[in-house]
């Protein structure tokens, strides 16, 4: 029998919000039975949990009952209402008409566009970077509450109270585009409303500094709440001229920004300016001044409602004392350096007592100087601004502070100004990021791979903050090769197809006229200083797409985005030079690979640039036949069969097997021929040529290039090299970071910029792939193909992968000296194969599941359950299995 687990709206459980007009419903399915399927199902929306129940005309919608395996299901229904909780459950028949329910669930749709009556608001007409507004509400509430959602966004970041209490995440909303595109969030605070008197105020943040990392825009709030009555009548409250702000406020504006590429602002923050009672109803109006209307401008935002969870605390570390408190002269009086132990992005946090008119200031960086204090960088560009301020009111008690509009990036934070010593205790560090449920899992008999793998994602999750940046600290951008790198571990460890299918959508929002992309966005793309695209960067975006589609099978993610892909590519098709057939080199920063790379550019024409345009090609050919628009993905086949072709004829070295870095060059780039193999474009009958050339050259790929070189190696059967560059201690490659004692990856091979670049931590990925082997043989895991790496050093792995079937797991272990044990787990609706080879010299022997042997001398006739095929191919043993749980032994 079945049962159904994780009822989810759009991949989220109960959302608050959602204003799209056909939501997708999914679910994943469970069984204790082998190969057990669904046969039918079904799904019901009501207005109401208690319609479920009832007769079908209570129903909003009924899918009726539907054959098949799906997963999932779009909404085909009425148009949904506005700001309407829509009740919902699934039904499932397995293959024995036996039925199962799952439990209840729902959605809240958000505002639609003809819904807003608030307006956006701010303290004053002056548009000044790096500002601060405090607004107020008080607001009598004609009895008691059933329900109450408040709607809420501002340009760019708020803080929400009700009745003094905080609600939200933090770093809200995440960055957008404007006018294009600006997220708005949904709160159910009627726990936080009572009959009468109450308050709500909104603290908000203006960045507007024209920084690499967000779009100007112009400053604002914007708030909406619904109350609805137990008697059933409904007040509703907006954010107009009938709002206060703060006459005085504790945040001091126009701060210099942090980096140089003007990230964030440091806070300063007076703590006496703050009027104590400001979120309560009746504060006195001399505190309070009126609001004005924000620019007109604010009119031509398209709000949506924000899919991505927000931002919150999630670890809090109590840091050492990196020293002894130092005494010197002057304002720093006594200064004391902490240590968070790794690099965090977040803040710090203050619970220290109370001194009227001291000021703190808290410095923040990645490394120490020779004296141990902290260096005034910002990863490595100089900056004498990473640091907050902090004076206390000192009314009495302790005082709690922390600097939180903005994510900071640091393993050490100085602390000068306080004229006592600082308890460790006194001072915590709080991690903080976008919210992603942790899902993946990789243990070895390693204790050095374990810390590979653990540093991996430590660096992943300090790079997810409201979008997928390239490092916390020095740009905290979002580029697409970074995140396509990225969409590696993060597929297969966090629940990461919210933030992936936003970099897509932020990318197609700024989007070029000629298809083309800013090197980096959201960002301020045309100041002078960001004025700049980087070809190669551009053609990510299709591999990316073709990632996140492979991973979850959703072809509609693939029509969203099909235009803006389509878009990209028509621009560089009409570069193409009609002497030679190849994109010629163009405006813009061209990288092949990085950081400090060795391929060569000196010619008209980079190979790199045109092995990913061709890969750009197939893959629009290929959702084009996903999407039935036959006659699109016959032409973009055909543009691809041409540029194949003129990239061998003007840039393969046929006497070689390999081809050139560029049309300038006679160089054969490691890195170039591993992408252009793994990529399948080098002739069949050169393939294994070139594939032992590329294997036996010393490393040289970077970053961007050793990802293909590494998989190639893997599924080519050169599984002990890669291997070995996998986890080797010496320079250059990961595991010589982990022995120089990093605790995040480094940007490259070395120690000599940023410590922190989630794109080197695609070892994670590459040991829950290959060592423990679990890999995806069709879109959506459909199938699944376990090719586990018994490496000779290992005692045992194991690694699970959370999948829209559900959760994949692999444990191998050696049993003695002539034997591997494996534990498989697979869920409902996947089957695999799997193929294992003998980890020694000697044959494989004997194949036993469950105890019993199925293959080899002493083999029962019987097949277990579950087990489709099993045979040996060319020393290999294959096996087709269905779902369930499994545990095979093989004999060598």
């Amino acid at each position: 029998m079945l049962t159904i687990q994780k009822p989810l709206v759009h991949g989220l459980e109960n959302p608050l919000g959602l204003d799209v007009s056909s939501p997708r419903f999914s679910w994943l399915l469970e069984s204790d039975q082998r190969g057990e399927a669904c046969a039918a199902y079904r799904v019901r929306v009501s207005l109401s949990a208690e319609g479920l129940s009832k007769r079908d005309e209570d129903l909003v919608w009924d899918s009726g009952r539907r054959s098949g395996q799906s997963l999932s299901l779009l909404y085909d229904g009425p148009p949904l209402q506005s700001n309407t909780r829509y009740w919902w459950r699934v039904t499932v028949w397995d293959r024995q008409g036996k039925e199962s329910e799952s439990a209840l669930a729902y959605w809240d749709t958000g505002l639609f566009p003809g819904d807003w009556s608030a307006e956006w608001i701010w303290r004053s007409e002056e548009m000044k970077p790096n500002d601060f507004a405090y607004f107020r509400k008080s607001l009598d509430l004609r009895g008691a509450v059933a329900r109450a959602k408040i709607f809420v966004s501002a340009h760019h970041v708020f803080q929400l109270f009700v009745n003094g209490q905080r609600v939200g995440g933090y770093g809200s909303p995440a960055p957008t585009g404007v006018p294009r595109r600006k997220y708005y969030l949904a709160y159910d605070v009627a726990p936080l409303l009572s009959s009468g008197a109450n308050c709500i105020g909104v603290a908000a943040h203006y960045l507007g500094g024209s920084g690499q990392n967000y779009v100007n825009g112009v400053p604002g709030m914007l708030l909406q709440l619904h109350v609805e009555h137990e008697d059933g009548t409904e007040q509703l409250v907006v954010s107009d001229l009938t709002w206060q702000a703060l006459r005085q406020i504790p945040h001091r504006t126009g701060t210099s920004y942090q980096q140089n590429r003007r990230l964030s602002a440091i806070e300063d923050y007076d703590a006496a300016l703050l009027e104590p009672n400001w979120l309560q109803p009746d504060v006195g109006d001399e505190h309070c001044t009126s609001v004005v209307l924000a620019h007109p401008s604010v009119q031509q935002w398209s709000l949506h409602w924000q899919q991505l969870p927000e931002a919150e605390e999630l670890e809090s570390i109590i840091p050492s004392v990196a020293a002894e408190p130092l005494v010197v002269n002057g304002k720093e009086g006594l200064i004391q350096v902490f240590d968070a132990g790794k690099i965090i992005s977040g803040w710090p946090q203050l619970a220290l007592p109370g001194i009227a008119g001291v000021t703190i200031r808290l410095r923040y960086a990645e490394t120490l100087d020779g004296s141990g204090r902290v260096v005034h960088q910002v990863c490595n560009e100089t900056s004498h601004h990473y640091y907050d301020l902090y004076t206390m009111h000192g009314r009495g008690g302790i005082e709690y502070w922390q600097p939180d509009f903005s994510f900071k990036a640091f393993r050490y934070v100085e602390v000068t100004g306080y004229p006592q010593p600082i308890e460790e205790s006194q001072l915590r560090i709080c991690s903080a990021g976008t919210v992603m449920a942790r899902t993946g899992h990789f243990r070895c008999s390693s204790d050095f791979l374990n810390k590979l793998y653990d540093v991996c994602l430590q660096t992943q999750r300090n790079n997810v903050l409201g979008q997928v940046v390239d490092c916390p600290h020095r740009e905290q951008a979002q580029y697409l090769a970074d995140t396509d790198l990225q969409a590696e571990t993060l597929l297969y460890n966090f629940d990461a197809y919210p933030v992936l299918d936003k970099t897509l959508q932020d990318f197609a929002d700024g989007q070029l006229e000629d298809g083309s992309f800013p090197f980096v966005f959201p960002s301020n793309y045309e100041h002078p200083d960001f004025f700049i695209q980087i070809p190669e960067w551009d053609l990510h975006y299709a591999t990316l797409l073709w990632k996140l589609y492979q991973f979850s099978g959703d072809t509609e993610l693939l029509s969203r985005y099909y235009e803006p892909l389509r878009a990209m590519i028509d621009g560089y098709l009409s570069l193409i030079s009609p002497a030679t057939g190849l994109i010629p080199v163009g405006r813009g920063w061209h990288i092949s690979d990085w950081p400090y790379p060795t391929v060569e550019h000196e010619g008209e024409h980079l190979t790199v640039q045109q092995i990913k345009a061709w890969q750009a090609l197939r893959i629009l050919s290929e959702a084009a036949a996903l999407l039935n628009r036959a006659e699109d993905s016959a032409a973009y086949a055909v543009h691809a069969q041409k540029l194949q072709v003129s990239i061998l004829n003007e840039l393969y070295d046929g006497s070689g097997k390999l081809l050139h870095d560029s049309s300038g060059s006679t160089a054969t780039h490691q890195g170039v021929n591993a992408l252009a193999l793994y990529a399948g474009l080098l002739p069949t009958k050169d393939r294994e040529a070139a594939l032992q050339a590329v294997a036996g050259k010393p490393w040289e790929s970077k970053t961007v290039l050793s990802l293909p070189l590494l998989r190639l190696l893997f599924e080519e059967g050169l599984q002990d090299q890669a291997y070995h560059l996998l986890s080797k201690t010496d320079y250059p490659g990961w595991g010589y970071m982990i022995a120089q004692g990093a605790e995040t990856m480094w940007e490259g091979w070395d120690d000599i910029e940023s410590h922190c670049h989630a794109w080197n931590g695609y070892p994670a990925r590459l040991l829950q792939e290959y060592v423990c082997g679990i890999q995806s043989g069709a879109p959506g895991f459909a199938t699944a193909r376990i090719r586990p790496f018994f490496a000779p050093d290992l005692d045992f792995a194991e690694a699970s992968v959370s999948t829209v079937r559900g959760n994949i797991a692999v444990r191998w272990e050696r049993v003695g000296g002539t034997g591997i044990r494996m534990r498989l787990e697979l869920p409902c609706t996947m089957s695999a194969t799997a193929a294992l080879a003998s980890p020694s010299s000697r044959p494989i022997t004997g194949l036993l599941i469950d105890g019993v042997e199925i293959w080899g001398g002493a083999a029962s006739s019987c097949m277990p359950d579950g087990i489709v095929r099993c045979g040996l191919d060319h020393s290999m043993l294959e096996l087709e299995l269905l779902s369930g749980r499994y545990e095979l032994t093989v004999r060598y």
